[in-house]
């Protein structure tokens, strides 16, 4: 039974989950950086369904080695800190820990799996609508659901051990058959949505359905992330597409790719777009809208990237 969380990162996930379950009587902990005096002075902030709640955590470290080795460790930063791997999560590992993965795109639960080990590695699809207000400070839009999978290798059983912490803490969870289908279907909202509310000046979700040329290329590119998972050996239903663009047509929500790029923050452009990409072409799927929004992504990321020199 899981009884202590260490939540590693302190953006929106991180504050809305780790709260959650901090709220529900489960011991977290926080590794944090900059946010680091705010949580230890104030807590965490949070609002939800037109309610504030105040949680506590048990302890906010600095350094991984401060917390130790816990039941469970939530991965709440970006991919694009995950060099920092190999530092931040061995501290943390007991025997029996298991390590819950809440990052977008592919590529990356086996970046965890290569610092923790796949066999206590668990993916996590995070279906909701949360934002990071400041630091402390997080609101839930939509709760949704998560989706949890298992790595591959890791024993019967792992995933719903994981389900059980988030369900204690009132989280609606969903235990998946396969990780990789999974990771692909979730690519079906997040690869037009998140880098089209960029790209096209900084848009809500649903305003990118607003002009007829754009709401064409979000089914183009739906539809080449379907191809591309069919020959990865995962099908998604037609059905399955229509009903993404129809919740957007009322989701008046900043992804958070478009939340980073508004805070000149890193953007996660490989393993939204990247990486999908990749493999779509090893695998022979013309993927062509999906390799120009990759370009546009990325011709945005280096021009938001600190000069060096």
């Amino acid at each position: 039974m899981i009884k202590t969380v260490a939540v590693v990162g302190a953006g929106a996930l991180g504050l809305y989950y780790g709260g959650r379950m901090a709220l529900a009587g489960l011991e977290v902990s926080f590794l944090a950086r900059s946010d680091l005096a705010v949580l230890r002075a104030d807590g965490i902030r949070l609002e939800l369904a037109g309610e504030v709640f105040q949680a506590r955590p048990a302890r906010v470290a600095g350094e991984p080695g401060e917390i130790g080795p816990v039941d469970l460790v939530v991965i709440a930063l970006k991919a694009t800190a995950n060099a920092e791997l190999p530092r931040l999560l061995p501290p943390l590992l007991g025997p029996d820990t298991l390590v819950v993965n809440l990052q977008n795109g592919l590529g990356v639960d086996e970046a965890v799996a290569a610092v923790a080990g796949g066999p206590r590695t668990v993916g996590c699809l995070c279906f909701v609508g949360v934002n990071r207000l400041a630091p402390g400070r997080a609101v839930c839009q939509n709760e949704g659901y998560i989706e949890l999978g298992a790595f591959a290798g890791a024993p019967e059983g792992c995933a719903e051990a994981v389900a059980e912490a988030f369900r204690a803490a009132g989280v609606r969870t969903r235990v998946a058959a396969s990780l990789q289908a999974a990771r692909w279907r979730k690519l079906v909202w997040n690869v037009p949505f998140n880098g089209l509310t960029v790209t096209e000046g900084g848009i809500t979700a649903d305003a990118v359905l607003h002009q007829p040329a754009r709401e064409a290329r979000v089914r183009a590119l739906m539809r080449e992330v379907q191809a591309a998972a069919r020959a990865a050996g995962v099908e998604i239903e037609d059905t399955f597409l229509e009903q993404n663009v129809q919740i957007t047509r009322s989701m008046a929500y900043r992804p958070s790719t478009l939340v980073d790029h508004l805070a000149g923050r890193p953007l996660e452009v490989e393993p939204i777009w990247g990486e999908p990409l990749r493999r779509a072409r090893r695998l022979g799927v013309e993927v062509p809208e999906l390799a120009r929004l990759y370009r546009e992504l990325a011709l945005l990321a280096e021009a938001g990237r600190p000069r060096e020199g």
